[in-house]
């Protein structure tokens, strides 16, 4: 931790908190905003520095699956990746001038942490990047599930480390950070001091284009994929449940009806869970069906439209209800944490989750052998295009931002560049050489049936091990598709789903990743926050019986009341900023 300014900023930041209000329901995060627009040509600017040279070994590790000693050292312990192959469309950086860096350095690096590793600074993904970089870091995590109350305690104190990770958290979000004196603009440093991510994000206009303020500015280090993503998020069914029924996959809200009501009748007491404590009461499947999407979305206009306020929002309210009052829901729908979710699931009372396939391949198929298929969204009428909200526009993992109290700004740079290099490619999605990961003929690296991944020594299993020996959400390149374990392991059929879920759903109203200035930031939170709440406690109680559908109305005329008209007025002026970048 420094001291200098720190009183000054903790009194800057007292009033800040005490003034805004931030909400993780508010549709999108509030990470850029407006700014100087003086800056906006410069991070076109080319790098001329030069790669370094190492010598070809690839011809030792490529198609290599009992490599000596010498040889696994020689890819974890050098940066030398000429073993490697270009395998996406555009090439990974591979600039390395930086490292090792000179001197002692210590970054202190604040970051929520993972409930399966605790504590950050035993792992060995992040030994073997202080070992390449030559930069120790000692990483703060706050306790799980007090992470809100640190990061404000942390902020409020004045006392910041060197860099945040989900900088984001900041009231008003990452461009208010900057703006109040907590966070570094990193505009004219970015091309001297982090090469690989400036050419990273410039190979593609969907990464320049989510990774830049409406101004021009560069405020942070963004997760940025070589893809978009596939959809992860859908209705996944037990294969024993459709052999059972005899029915084909659903496809219309009717099919649905039918299918869920002869589940029960052949034993599954609860055969759609639905909903959680956790936000998936509005998961954009079913209520997609109707149009009464989540959150923002654009109409068929690009206009910026709120789903809660659509037409048939009554219509999916009394469907909903009907269906809870027939059982065809888990009855603890609106408070069932994770792992209450995940011990239905396995159960016999549950025939349909809406979930991760990821997930489902580790909590079904891997612990307890149960085969599934994933299904489109349903539709209204038979012929309607499925469609879905989510869309991956090639911004993936998370943030992290530079605070103005750290003493080595090019230091923490090159800690952060190091993520977006291709040595950095492999080490933070593949994790180790040999023990971990293995080359292909190709230059890909790939997980070995015998590999910690899916043989841990400690007997952990893969839903746990994607997070021991690799990093699965960081600012840096991820490689989703081919580095999730989850999907890349022998037999999975995850990533079929996903893809088949991609490939077939409609998601022109996505939108994308905008973001606002800070006396938006501020309003827009302060919406959101009434709005979400207005829309949980009417739907449930709704969906519940213990309001009747009619409700509705006043639930609109509330919303109106509120200020909706002016939320989404914030909204579509980002989202004009947004597609003018």
């Amino acid at each position: 931790m420094k001291n200098n300014t720190k009183r000054q900023l903790s009194l800057l930041f007292v009033l800040v908190l005490i003034i805004s209000t931030v909400t993780a329901c508010s549709g999108n995060k509030a990470e850029d905003g407006a700014g100087n627009s003086s800056n906006s040509n410069k991070e076109n600017t080319s790098n001329a520095q030069d790669p370094v040279a190492f010598k070809d070994i690839s011809g030792d590790i490529r198609g290599n699956k009992a490599p000596t000693q010498e040889q696994t050292d020689e890819v974890n312990h050098s940066l030398n990746d000429t073993y490697l192959g270009d395998v996406y469309d555009e090439v990974i950086p591979s600039d390395y001038s930086a490292y090792p860096v000179k001197g002692d350095v210590v970054l202190d690096v604040w970051m929520p942490a993972n409930s399966n590793i605790p504590d950050m600074n035993n792992h060995v993904v992040q030994k073997q990047v202080e070992q390449l970089t030559g930069i120790k870091v000692n990483f703060i995590t706050p306790p799980i599930g007090q992470e809100a109350d640190a990061f404000t305690l942390m902020i409020s104190s004045g006392d910041l480390p060197d860099i945040i990770i989900e900088p984001g958290r900041y009231p008003g979000g990452l461009e208010a950070g900057v703006n109040d004196g907590a966070y570094i603009d990193l505009t004219d440093l970015m091309e001297k001091n982090a090469p690989n991510y400036t050419k990273w994000r410039n190979s593609d206009e969907s990464r320049r284009k989510t990774t830049v303020t409406d101004d021009g500015k560069l405020l942070g280090f963004y997760g940025i994929a070589p893809y978009s993503e596939w959809t992860w998020f859908g209705t996944l069914i037990k294969q024993e449940a459709l052999d059972k029924t005899g029915l084909e996959i659903p496809n219309t809200i009717d099919e649905w009806h039918t299918f869920l009501t002869k589940a029960k009748e052949a034993g599954y007491k609860a055969p759609l869970n639905y909903g959680s404590s956790y936000g998936q009461i509005f998961t954009g499947i079913i209520n997609g069906a109707y149009g009464v999407w989540d959150w923002t979305f654009l109409d068929k206009n690009g206009k910026v439209a709120w789903g809660p306020a659509q037409p048939k929002a009554k219509e999916y309210l009394s469907t909903m209800q009907q269906w809870n009052k027939e059982g065809l829901l888990n009855p603890d729908w609106a408070t069932a944490d994770f792992n209450q979710r995940m011990a239905s699931a396995i159960s016999g009372d549950t025939a349909v989750m809406m979930d991760s396939p990821d997930t489902m391949w580790s909590y079904w198929k891997e612990q307890s052998n149960i085969d599934f298929v994933g299904a489109l969204n349903p539709v209204l009428n038979k012929g309607d295009k499925s469609a879905t909200t989510y869309k991956n526009f090639k911004r993936a993992g998370t943030e992290a931002a530079i605070t103005t109290q750290s003493e080595n700004v090019e230091a923490a740079m090159a800690w952060l560049d190091f993520n977006f290099s291709k040595k950095g490619w492999e080490l933070i999605n593949f994790g180790e050489y040999g023990k971990v990961h293995l080359i292909d003929e190709t230059g890909m690296p790939y997980y070995p049936e015998d590999s910690y991944i899916y043989k841990d020594p400690e007997g952990q299993p893969v839903s746990t091990t994607l997070y021991k020996y690799r990093m699965h959400s960081w600012p840096n390149i991820r490689d989703e598709h081919h580095a999730n374990p989850l999907i890349a392991t022998k037999g999975s059929y995850s990533g079929d789903i996903r893809k088949f879920w991609t490939e077939n759903m409609d998601t022109s109203m996505a939108m994308p990743p905008i973001s606002f200035t800070k006396d938006e930031a501020s309003r827009e939170a302060e919406l959101g926050n009434q709005l979400s709440t207005l829309r949980g406690e009417y739907f449930a109680k709704i969906i519940m019986g213990e309001m009747p559908v009619d409700a509705y109305d006043k639930f609109l005329k509330e919303a109106q009341s509120m200020g909706l008209d002016e939320f989404l007025s914030i909204h579509q002026a980002a989202l004009d900023r947004y597609n003018k970048r």
